[in-house]
C-alpha cells in the first residue's frame, strides 16, 4: 500500500500543471461581472433599474496626476482652445462701434436730455447688430434698464455701458483664467502674483516704479485680494469673487494717465500708496534685518497696547518670533479697515485670548487692563472696567448677554469696540467723543 501511495504522489508531482488559457484582463473582467451580479442581488436591484444606471452620462473626470504628462498637456491644450473660442465670441472694438452707430440711428423720438430707444426699435437694432450681440437684446435686459420712462424706453447710453461692462467682465475673466494653472476656477497666490506682475507694464500710473520694487509692489497688491477674499486662508481665491469685488477696478484704474492725486492716495494699488506702506515698514525696522518685533509698538500713533501686540505675534505667522512684510501687510489692512468683516475677523481672533469663539468679561478685562496701565503711565486717572464693560455690551447688543461672537461684532460695526480694547488713542477718542463733537460744531459756527 505504501508503495502504491508513493508512486501516486510521484506521478502527481511529475504531471504538468493545468494550463489556464485566460489572460489577467479576462479574469479581471469576469471578477467585475460577478461582483456586479452579487452587488445588485444584495441591493435588490431589478434588471430594469440596473439598466438605467448605464444611461447616466459620466459627470466626473479626475484630474491627471503629476506623472501623467500627456494627460496634463492635453488638458492644458483643451483649456487654451476653449478660452480662445470664448475670446472670439466677445465683441471687438469695431463691433462695439457698429453697435453704437445702430443705437444712435434707431433711437426713438422724442429726444430729451439723452437718446432713448423703445422695445420695438431695440429688437430692430438687435437683428442688425449681428449674432454676437443677440445675448444682450433680450426682454430681461430691457426690463433691467427700464427706468420708468413714460414711453417705456431705455437710455441708449445706459444700455451701451451695460454691454461694455459685460464685455469687459468676460475679457477679464478669460484673462484671469489664463493664470489658473489648476483649471479649477481659482487663483493661487503665485497665480495672482504672475497676473499683477505682467499687468504692471500696462498701467501708466506705475511707470515710475523701479524694477527692484516690483516684487514688493506685487506682494502689496496680492495681500489685499487674499486678506479680504480668502478669510479661511485656503491659499486660493475664486475668479468669480475677484470679478465681483471692486479691487480689480481699483487696480485697472491705474490705466488712467490723468488720475488725480487724491484718487491715487485713496487707491491701495497706486504707487504712492504702495510706497507709503513699504516706507512705513522700513521706518519701523530699526535694526534693518527686514523683520519686525518690538518695533511694531511704534506703529501708527504708537498707542497700541503691549498685550494686543503680544497677541499679534502669538497668532500671526512669524519667523523666529519676528514679522515679515507679508504678515505686516495683513496687520496694516486690518488696522486700516476695522469696519470690514475680514478685518474684524482678524482682530477677533486676537481678542479671543481663550480661543472659545466668543469674547466674555474675562477677555474684555484682559485687554482693557493694558489700557488702564497706559493711562496711568500718561498721568491719567484709569476708567473703571465695569463701566466700559457695560458700554461695550450695550453697543454690541449680543444675542447672548454674556458673550460677544464675531457675528455680533460685525453686526454692531465693531470698530469702536476694537479701538477701546487695543488702542489708548482710540479709547481716548471714544471717551472724549462728546467734547470732540462740541469742538467740531464750534469750529463750524466760526
Amino acid at each position: 500500500i505504501m508503495d502504491l501511495k508513493s508512486r501516486l504522489k510521484a506521478a502527481l508531482e511529475n504531471s504538468p500543471a493545468p494550463v489556464d488559457s485566460k489572460t489577467e484582463a479576462q479574469k479581471k473582467d469576469e471578477e467585475n461581472k460577478l461582483f456586479g451580479v452579487l452587488y445588485n442581488k444584495w441591493k435588490g436591484e431589478s434588471e430594469k433599474t440596473a439598466k438605467s444606471y448605464k444611461q447616466i452620462p459620466r459627470f466626473h473626470f479626475r484630474l491627471p496626476n503629476d506623472d501623467e504628462v500627456l494627460l496634463q498637456k492635453l488638458r492644458e491644450e483643451s483649456r487654451a482652445v476653449f478660452l480662445q473660442r470664448k475670446s472670439r465670441e466677445l465683441l471687438d472694438n469695431d463691433e462695439l462701434q457698429n453697435l453704437w452707430f445702430l443705437l444712435d440711428k434707431h433711437h426713438t423720438p422724442p429726444v430729451g436730455e439723452e437718446q432713448m430707444v423703445n422695445y420695438r426699435d431695440f429688437l430692430i437694432v438687435g437683428e442688425k447688430a449681428g449674432e454676437k450681440c443677440k445675448q444682450f437684446f433680450t426682454p430681461m435686459v430691457f426690463a433691467k434698464l427700464n427706468q420708468w420712462d413714460p414711453l417705456g424706453r431705455i437710455s441708449i447710453l445706459q444700455f451701451f455701458n451695460y454691454v461694455m461692462r459685460k464685455v469687459w467682465l468676460h475679457q477679464t475673466r478669460i484673462g484671469l483664467s489664463l493664470y489658473d494653472v489648476a483649471g479649477q476656477g481659482y487663483l493661487r497666490e503665485a497665480d495672482l502674483e504672475n497676473y499683477i506682475l505682467e499687468l504692471i507694464p500696462t498701467l501708466p500710473q506705475l511707470d515710475g516704479l523701479e524694477r527692484s520694487f516690483y516684487s514688493f509692489y506685487v506682494c502689496t497688491g496680492v495681500r489685499k485680494f487674499f486678506f479680504f477674499l480668502d478669510p479661511l486662508r485656503t491659499g486660493k481665491i475664486r475668479i468669480l469673487d475677484i470679478l465681483a469685488c471692486g479691487f480689480l477696478d481699483d487696480l485697472l484704474e491705474l490705466r488712467d494717465e490723468e488720475l488725480s492725486k487724491e484718487s491715487q492716495e485713496a487707491n491701495w494699488f497706486s504707487a504712492p500708496s504702495a510706497l507709503r506702506v513699504y516706507g512705513q515698514y522700513l521706518n519701523l525696522d530699526k535694526d534693518h534685518n527686514g523683520m519686525l518685533k518690538e518695533e511694531l509698538s511704534r506703529f501708527g500713533t504708537g498707542t497700541l497696547t503691549d498685550v494686543f501686540l503680544d497677541r499679534v505675534f502669538q497668532e500671526c505667522l512669524t519667523y523666529d518670533g519676528e514679522m515679515d512684510y507679508k504678515t505686516y501687510l495683513d496687520f496694516v489692512l486690518s488696522m486700516e479697515n476695522r469696519k470690514e468683516p475680514a478685518a474684524l475677523q482678524y482682530l477677533f481672533k486676537l481678542l479671543d485670548v481663550q480661543s472659545r469663539g466668543y469674547l466674555n468679561v474675562f477677555a474684555l478685562n484682559y485687554f482693557f487692563r493694558a489700557i488702564q496701565e497706559m493711562m496711568k503711565l500718561h498721568g491719567q486717572e484709569p476708567v473703571s472696567f465695569a463701566d466700559v464693560k457695560d458700554e461695550i455690551f450695550d453697543m454690541v447688543k449680543p444675542e447672548d448677554p454674556l458673550k460677544i461672537t464675531l457675528q455680533d461684532l460685525v453686526n454692531s460695526g465693531g470698530e469702536t469696540v476694537t479701538n477701546i480694547l487695543i488702542d489708548l488713542n482710540g479709547f481716548w477718542t471714544y471717551e472724549n467723543r462728546e467734547v470732540l463733537v462740541a469742538d467740531g460744531n464750534a469750529e463750524e459756527d466760526v
